[in-house]
């Protein structure tokens, strides 16, 4: 196992380590020990199998998606300021999961499944009107691409608000969701969303090589032998995918496919074939920090981690634009 691999699986185990044993009540390690063993005392073992270990996966996988598919797409497009929200994905997504909630699907694995089909239905909607919006003749400019996908992200947000507000109490609890956070408990949510990202996640980590290529520009690609548009088609398709699984189960969580991927590719390089793995593992860990951020910073209040991201990402977020900006790519 290569050393950049091992450090990043090692600081997760660290980041899941701390996300079971913080909360509410502390859980020492040498009591987590005993629970793993089957030993420990039954009120403890309750909190970590059933509050906060399906929390934790919940977590984890939210932001191994985000990242994931945030270094598909800084790749896809060749610029460091894509992310999942670049092109109106994550709003879109938010759309569909709050219209599927508004039909109040049971809470079961096939109305929980629901949801993230229809986030993925209106992912893929978006990212279809925002190429059309951006299309002039055959290219796709990167300015175009963003301030396409920031109109679009603007509308779909006002209609989640206007849906939020005409609609029962029940769905305006999404208010809640949409700051971002483990809305859902249990592992009936882990499950149903386990599906969608091993299908999304595994499409990224398998096109490495093809996302290196797409790095030379799409005419010297094809050149090579690559297939461009099936190639930017199969890959919109998995990050969309991807996207859609974690906002329809943990909200709207932003900068975390813009830090996570910008960071990795500083200390590990630029190569995606170990870019996109490093990203999944680092926006896993990165994203339980900044939950269990959210449990502490005003205990025992809860602050929704999409607040804390945010606040962490904002500033990268205009570091990056300046840097992007003095390499050309505006």
């Amino acid at each position: 196992m290569p050393k950049s691999l091992l450090s990043s699986f090692l600081f997760f185990l660290i980041a899941a380590f701390l996300s079971l044993a913080i909360g509410s009540v502390f859980i020492s390690p040498a009591e987590l020990w005993e629970i793993a063993r089957g030993a420990g005392k039954e009120t403890l073992a309750f909190i970590v199998w059933q509050i906060r270990l399906p929390r934790t996966a919940l977590i984890a996988l939210t932001g191994a998606a985000l990242s994931g598919s945030g270094a598909a797409y800084q790749g896809l497009f060749r610029n460091p300021l894509a992310d999942p929200f670049l092109i109106g994905v994550a709003s879109g997504a938010g759309l569909g999961a709050v219209i599927a909630m508004s039909i109040q699907w049971p809470y079961s694995f096939w109305g929980l499944m629901a949801i993230p089909m229809s986030a993925f239905i209106a992912a893929l909607l978006t990212v279809f009107i925002v190429y059309f919006l951006a299309r002039v003749g055959r290219t796709i400019p990167t300015t175009n691409l963003i301030l396409a996908g920031v109109a679009f992200s603007s509308f779909a947000t006002s209609l989640t608000s206007f849906l939020m507000l005409r609609s029962t109490s029940e769905v305006r609890r999404a208010l809640g969701w949409l700051l971002g956070g483990a809305s859902q408990a249990g592992w009936t949510a882990v499950l149903a969303m386990l599906p969608y990202l091993a299908i999304g996640l595994g499409i990224l980590v398998f096109s490495g090589y093809r996302l290196n290529l797409l790095q030379f520009g799409d005419d010297q690609a094809q050149q090579l032998g690559l297939n461009v548009t099936r190639t930017k088609t199969i890959l919109l398709i998995a990050a969309s995918l991807a996207t859609a699984a974690a906002v329809a189960f943990s909200g709207i969580i932003g900068f975390i496919g813009l830090i996570v991927p910008h960071v990795i590719r500083l200390w590990f390089g630029a190569d995606y074939r170990r870019l996109i793995p490093l990203s999944i593992i680092g926006g896993a860990s990165a994203l339980l920090i900044a939950d269990i951020l959210a449990r502490i910073v005003l205990a025992p209040q809860e602050i929704p981690v999409g607040i804390i991201t945010a606040l962490a990402g904002a500033p990268f977020f205009l570091w990056v634009l300046r840097s992007a900006k003095n390499q050309g790519y505006w």
